[in-house]
């Protein structure tokens, strides 16, 4: 396959040559929506939907858009992509959008020797904001303690010590588990209480205990694929993190794919496969236009409002098909 990203693999000796080339997916994807049954008398329908973005892990190419309305696309917070649809007065009871996208989602492998001071890159613009708290992961002095008696406890003192303290507590702490209730909130009190959840209670948890010392650290989440290549239904969405270690770099993390899977614990600590695709960062999300109601948890699946109201009577699907 012909390989559409820049290798920049940077180590304490510079070029890690010892490092097996990132793999790399080619796939088509389709991202669909019925917002169904508007009542008589409607005047607005608002529809945001996450799209995916380029970065130095994906490339997207012929995305096209199927409605009857007009839409527009914008860009948040984080550089956040969104696709925007208002209509005024509806006719028709059901509005139908379907989003297609070509993309090349690369292996993200981060080595984790520091670079000597000479090749060491400053650091990125905006780091503060990572070292903030968000409304279901806050920083209080319960969080600090506990995230503080995690690393002492590994007597771990660099950046990456600290996280990978943490990393291995939440791995070895928390179930794989999305019976019951209040699960996939990310809600970092519910997650250190239960000890389960998916995704998003295992990254609530990683980075809320990461910004508690001093460590920046962010969500992001789309959707993942199988790793057996060919075609399928998506049920649901996936999240995975990242954190800031001075002289390496922003540093992948997967946690709750390292509890489901225990024999790549040790690969989920400086890796994300290629089998996923990003569709936005972040936590308490406004989009664009700034919708009416409250921020949102996280972006993956569609936003609708109607009137100005939260409106939930949509239904969606999502779908892959590799580009063999």
């Amino acid at each position: 396959m012909r390989t559409l990203f820049a290798v920049s693999l940077v180590g304490a000796m510079g070029f890690c040559a010892n490092l097996p080339a990132p793999r790399e997916r080619s796939f088509s994807f389709e991202y669909a929506v019925t917002v169904k049954d508007i009542s008589t008398g409607a005047h607005t329908v608002d529809i945001w939907l996450p799209a995916p973005h380029d970065d130095a892990f994906q490339r997207i190419a012929n995305l096209r858009v199927d409605s009857p309305y007009r839409y527009e696309f914008s860009t948040g917070t984080e550089d956040n992509r969104m696709l925007h649809i208002r209509v005024t007065d509806p006719k028709e009871p059901a509005i139908a959008v379907a989003m297609r996208f070509d993309a090349v989602r690369k292996e993200h492998i981060q080595p984790l020797a520091a670079a000597s001071p000479a090749n060491a890159a400053a650091e990125p613009a905006g780091l503060e904001r990572y070292l903030q708290p968000d409304r279901l992961v806050p920083l209080d002095d319960t969080i600090r303690r506990w995230a503080r008696e995690v690393v002492d406890a590994a007597g771990a003192k660099t950046d990456l010590e600290m996280a990978r303290a943490i990393y291995n507590h939440v791995v070895a702490t928390v179930k794989y588990d999305k019976s019951g209730k209040g699960w996939g909130n990310g809600d970092i009190y519910y997650a250190c209480d239960a000890r389960r959840g998916n995704c998003t209670d295992f990254h609530a948890i990683f980075i809320g205990y990461a910004r508690a010392v001093g460590i920046p650290a962010r969500f992001a989440i789309g959707f993942p694929l199988p790793a057996d290549r060919g075609a399928g239904k998506i049920a649901g969405y996936h999240c995975w993190a990242e954190f800031y270690a001075k002289g390496i770099g922003w540093v992948p993390v997967d946690a709750s794919e390292a509890a489901k899977n225990p024999a790549k614990r040790e690969y989920f600590f400086g890796a994300h496969d290629e089998n996923r695709v990003e569709l936005s960062k972040g936590r308490d999300v406004i989009l664009v236009p700034k919708q009416q109601g409250a921020p949102l948890n996280y972006f993956v699946y569609p936003y609708v409002e109607l009137d100005g109201a939260k409106y939930t009577s949509v239904d969606t699907s999502y779908s892959y098909q590799d580009q063999l």
